[in-house]
């Protein structure tokens, strides 16, 4: 039997390039905030919708998710993030919560869930997916930034908290930082923006979201066993 892996915000982008690498080896549980986000679904997964900017959703996402894999689950990928790129000043209270809520509250309650159910198999992977931009910081991304670099704090800290609570048991917490890739998300880069952060990345190029699903792919694997509590950067040299 396949082990199990919950990928949110399978729908595009990263998440989409992670959910093709993990099929063959994995049986998955796709998220995306509804059904008619996704363009493509891989045979044999199963879908688990929620908008995770309202509590309510992301409250009864969990209940089902620990109700019907709650045997079962072998790792999560946090990877269902929002931005809204603008100066904090103009920056309206309800960005600033959705950004909050999708970004750092979703897989901090997620991971609740998981740590539940990884504590009774004693094993089980969460890799959170972070930035660059949450230990660069970035102009007009404050907020976004302040969510990125909570999500590795939050990691390093859980791996810690589960190594105190119980030392037999394969349980590991990290994330990782990806610099720009060729995304959705980066395609509404300007052109002087993009030659600017060009210019700073030593590789002289952007990532592919495929080079992270590869990366992710060895993080779960047994191969990465000895890769815990940590952030892994993924971007080119930018840092």
């Amino acid at each position: 039997m396949k082990k199990k892996v919950l990928i949110t915000g399978a729908s595009r982008g990263l998440g989409l390039a992670i959910s093709k690498k993990l099929s063959a080896e994995y049986s998955l549980i796709l998220h995306a905030s509804s059904p008619e986000s996704f363009t493509s679904i891989e045979p044999g997964s199963q879908i688990l919708c929620a908008d995770f900017s309202h509590p309510d959703q992301l409250a009864a996402f969990c209940k089902q998710l620990k109700k019907e894999h709650g045997d079962t689950l072998y790792a999560v990928v946090n990877n269902a993030g929002v931005t809204f790129d603008k100066s904090l000043i103009y920056q309206p209270e309800q960005e600033i919560t959705r950004m909050l809520n999708i970004n750092l509250k979703a897989p901090i309650m997620i991971c609740k869930t998981a740590m539940k159910i990884f504590g009774l198999n004693k094993t089980g992977v969460i890799i959170n997916m972070s930035s660059v931009v949450g230990e660069t910081g970035n102009a007009f991304q404050a907020v976004y930034s302040a969510t990125k670099a909570g999500l590795v704090a939050f990691s390093r800290s859980l791996a810690q908290e589960v190594a105190a609570l119980n030392h037999e048991h394969t349980i590991r917490v990290l994330s990782v930082s990806p610099g720009f890739i060729e995304t959705d998300m980066t395609t509404a880069i300007p052109e002087a923006e993009k030659e600017k952060y060009l210019k700073m990345i030593p590789a002289h190029r952007f990532g592919k979201a495929d080079e992270i699903a590869e990366t992710i792919a060895f993080l779960l694997s047994d191969k990465a066993a000895y890769i815990n509590g940590t952030n892994l950067h993924i971007n080119g040299g930018l840092i």
